[in-house]
């Protein structure tokens, strides 16, 4: 008895027998129904494969752990734009629908021009309940949250990039307590506790790079910069083939930046940037980046695939797809829940101006209390070619000057190796004078003598005076 699979119902149903008096079909009629029928079950199939997301981006996703003393922790999403209002220049925009995931972009066209901010309804030094996000259970998921995004970007046939990222609804800068020597002593801390760099809302995240559906290669953003790893790679902590990301903190509130770092380890990021600002285009030029202690501790543990939206998105069409775990046991979705990520604004609150009560400049450096929130993870250039973003942006000669003293400082600098410094420099600085004026000295004695233009030949020289008055003399 031969099977077909039908195409709505994909149940085999079995082709009716012939009377025993037909003939047989041939053999190549018989093949060529197969070939259909199987034709007609993989196109049936096809769309609901294309909408799951791919094993290996959940079984090699990284695992997050918080850091005990940071009271900040992954946020849902859609609670952060209910407990925000739209901002034009620190005005709100009037006219508008209410807000949630699957409208946000129409904030893209609600403004002729300039740049919308998701600003908060409280004041946010007073911490209300929202800012704080949801803490993971014991399982690591946070329950009634989701502050997680994951998309998927497909390379060739054989590679692919995964982008985890991360929400929080606020980012507390660091302390200018925990700024390293010898820059602390220019920064006096006149008001005890205050923290640079703070900004609602924070978009982080890891890159992992799959060949062949292993992951080779994972980045970690980091301030304004990041760090690069090979997947297995002694600097990168793994569990159960999970990388694991760890929540530095300076001191007891700090920026996060995911880092590789085992618990209780002090580390400067490679190459800082202020805390937040990883998921914006343009970069910032934050000198602290550079003179920041960060510590890490194994704190409360997160599964961020737990709680997460899932998307395919395409290089060539810059749109995104709904991609869903192959575990849901949902039916289809309404919607596709793509506005938020196309919304081009920013995150949280603009920068305050200066004359804001709540704004604050450190100073020497000029640092901001508080800065921009973030643009949304399509700002985070996720088409590249290697693991680092194509464009990582240039630091200030500031910031360049302050990053050559921090690396010279724990050799040359630091107590009586001062004084070493000194005394070479020093020296090298005379040897350079004195060479500088034998140099000086010598070419211009070499300017001293002149070429003649003509020739005179020894034959055609006359006496002189003096050879006759040396004649004369003789003969006396």
């Amino acid at each position: 008895m031969v099977t077909v699979c039908g195409t709505l119902s994909r149940r085999c149903l079995p082709l009716q027998p012939r009377l025993a008096a037909a003939a047989a079909p041939p053999l190549w009629l018989l093949l060529l129904l197969l070939l259909a029928a199987a034709a007609q079950c993989i196109l049936a199939d096809a769309p609901e494969n294309a909408s799951l997301v791919p094993d290996h981006v959940i079984r090699y996703a990284p695992l997050v752990w918080l850091h005990s003393q940071d009271p900040f922790r992954p946020a849902d999403l859609l609670e952060h734009v209910r407990h925000t209002t739209p901002t034009l220049d620190q005005e709100p925009i009037p006219g508008l629908p209410a807000l949630h995931l699957d409208n946000l972009a129409l904030l893209n066209h609600a403004v002729d021009a300039g740049r919308v901010a998701l600003t908060s309804n409280d004041d946010v030094t007073t911490l209300p309940p929202w800012l704080l996000g949801t803490l993971p259970d014991e399982a690591g998921r946070t329950v009634n949250a989701t502050p997680c995004v994951v998309i998927v970007v497909e390379r060739d046939h054989d590679e692919l990039d995964a982008f985890y990222f991360y929400f929080y609804s606020y980012d507390r800068g660091a302390n200018l307590t925990q700024v390293l020597p010898p820059l602390n002593s220019l920064i006096q801390d006149t008001q005890h506790g205050m923290h640079f760099g703070d900004h609602v809302g924070d978009w982080e995240h890891n890159m992992v790079r799959f060949r062949h559906q292993k992951p080779v290669g994972i980045y970690y953003s980091q301030h304004q910069d990041g760090a690069v790893y090979g997947w297995h790679d002694a600097a990168v902590e793994r569990r159960d083939e999970r990388a694991c990301t760890r929540r530095p903190s300076c001191s007891a509130h700090t920026a996060r930046t995911p880092t590789t770092r085992q618990p209780g380890k002090r580390n400067s990021p490679p190459h800082g940037l202020a805390p937040g600002t990883d998921a914006q285009t343009t970069h910032s030029h934050h000198i602290h980046d550079e003179v920041l202690i960060d510590y890490c501790d194994a704190g409360t543990a997160w599964d961020p695939v737990l709680s997460a939206y899932f998307y395919r998105f395409d290089p060539a069409t810059r749109l995104l797809a709904r991609l869903f775990p192959s575990s849901a046991t949902a039916g289809p979705s309404t919607s596709n829940l793509t506005s938020f990520l196309y919304y081009t604004g920013l995150w949280g609150d603009a920068k305050y101006p200066d004359d804001h009560p709540l704004q604050k400049t450190v100073p020497y450096f000029g640092l901001k209390r508080f800065v921009s929130g973030p643009e949304g993870p399509l700002a985070k250039q996720l088409v590249r070619q290697g693991l680092f973003p194509d464009d990582r942006g240039t630091k200030s000669w500031t910031q360049r000057a302050v990053g050559v003293l921090m690396a010279l400082y724990p050799c040359c600098l630091r107590g009586w190796r001062k004084w070493v410094a000194l005394a070479s420099l020093a020296c090298v600085a005379v040897a350079a004078a004195l060479s500088l004026r034998h140099g000086v000295r010598r070419c211009r004695r070499r300017r001293g003598y002149r070429k003649l233009d003509t020739e005179i030949p020894l034959g055609d020289v006359s006496a002189t005076p003096l050879l006759r008055s040396s004649q004369e003399e003789r003969r006396r």
